[in-house]
């Protein structure tokens, strides 16, 4: 359900979310949009309330800044400029630089900025405005995008020079929040938690698709250390694009040129390969399939699409869907921590990166794609990492360390294919 004082543009709530999920809208000091989604039954039914006002004394983010010398400067919002050897976009966000850092030996922060406030607590300047949550969305205080309210976003020109188009990187960056537990880890979430992620998924992908200059909606998540994290919490973000992504545009190529040429679905027939060959599925429930992709190129790595074809974006997704993937993602991260053997049988708290590949929002060729999640870590054993060298990274010309069928028969290994009747919460 949606609290007054906020008007969904095109987010409708299914049946479980209208009676297990509260939606509270307010904004931060600077001016940022902050929701609670809560999933608690005392705060869905209204019998308790979250603080809604950010007692910090931030100044508006749109507003006058100070420069190196002590003089006020206009709001300068990131840029963007094009490459004119690929074509693609390259956001530049300068602020980003002065984002607070708790994880790893660059740790510049004393306090965990999504964490629930704590009252007397020396450090106050965290971005959650209540002593504890389920699950909260906002934008993000240190965007690589923003969106300026009534700025007319204009092309120029790096040096005047036609080669090298520039303008306002007029995207937009949100933090999820999927726990208050500064020390949790996602695996260890109830399947009902991470259902309260889905639905925030769902949620955001549906308002911001509303929003004007929005191309693509890119929710992600980023855990452990070692892939760069810099706040250690269990969270993800959104990225929304002001343009199509270099991956994203490569696969809608592929997607155009194979319904062309065959009259088919290239993501649904893709699924359907894999579950002919059978070897390289990994776990399956009712609506969701997980599979090592026949052309794996990190020595982990798992792709999960949905049963039901005509699925472009989360927010298609029913309440059976939603449920199923929540069960879903919490036997995929508890199956990634395991997939690597210390010898002791514990596993490891995995590195790795979740990232959603949603339908564009306006392209022509959105009806050609397909929802599907693809999951990867960079470790290639316990005490190993790929790294992206000469080949990779000079020609993006992937060299694979391991095959899709050792990965997948490892998977096999850590649990049952079918996993409906499977205990994950």
């Amino acid at each position: 359900m949606l609290s007054e004082g906020y008007t969904p543009r095109r987010y409708v709530p299914g049946e479980y979310a209208s009676r297990h999920i509260r939606i509270t809208a307010t904004r931060l000091a600077d001016g940022r949009r902050f929701f609670y989604m809560d999933d608690d039954p005392a705060y869905v039914s209204g019998a308790k309330t979250r603080r809604l006002d950010d007692p910090r004394p931030l100044t508006d983010r749109f507003g006058p800044r100070l420069d190196a010398e002590g003089r006020e400067v206009p709001f300068q919002p990131p840029q963007m400029r094009r490459d004119p050897l690929t074509g693609d976009w390259i956001p530049m966000a300068t602020a980003r630089m002065n984002r607070p850092i708790t994880a790893g030996p660059g740790a510049t922060a004393k306090g965990n900025p999504l964490a629930a406030r704590k009252p007397g607590d020396p450090y106050q300047d965290g971005e959650i405005p209540d002593t504890d949550y389920d699950v909260v969305v906002f934008e993000n205080r240190f965007p690589s995008m923003m969106q300026v309210p009534g700025a007319d976003v204009q092309e120029g020109h790096v040096d005047g020079n036609p080669l090298w188009p520039v303008r306002e990187a007029n995207g937009r960056c949100e933090v999820v929040c999927f726990d208050p537990n500064e020390q949790g880890l996602p695996a260890d979430l109830p399947v009902s938690r991470l259902r309260t992620v889905v639905e925030a998924w769902a949620f955001r992908t549906a308002e911001i698709s509303a929003m004007d200059g929005i191309e693509q909606i890119f929710p992600f998540e980023n855990h452990g250390q070692e892939i760069g994290v810099s706040l250690a919490h269990p969270h993800g973000q959104i990225y929304s694009y002001p343009f199509i992504a270099p991956r994203m545009e490569q696969e809608l190529r592929q997607c155009r040129a194979y319904r062309e040429r065959t009259g088919g679905n290239l993501l649904h027939d893709i699924l359907q390969g894999e579950l002919e060959a059978g070897e390289r599925v990994v776990f399956r429930n009712r609506t969701w399939v997980a599979y090592v992709p026949a052309a794996a190129r990190w020595p982990m790595e798992v792709h999960v699409a949905p049963v039901r074809d005509g699925i472009l974006t989360l927010d298609q997704l029913d309440d059976d869907e939603r449920w199923g993937l929540a069960q879903m993602y919490s036997t995929l991260l508890k199956r990634g921590n395991a997939f690597f053997d210390r010898g002791d049988g514990r596993g490891m708290d995995l590195p790795y990166i979740a990232a959603w590949h949603q339908a564009p929002v306006r392209d022509g060729r959105r009806e050609d794609y397909r929802l599907n999640l693809q999951f990867f870590s960079f470790r290639r054993a316990v005490d190993k990492i790929k790294y992206l060298a000469g080949s990779e990274s000079g020609m993006a010309a992937w060299v694979s360390d391991t095959t899709p069928e050792r990965i997948a028969a490892r998977f096999r290994q850590l649990g049952p294919v079918d996993i409906e009747d499977e205990e994950t919460a």
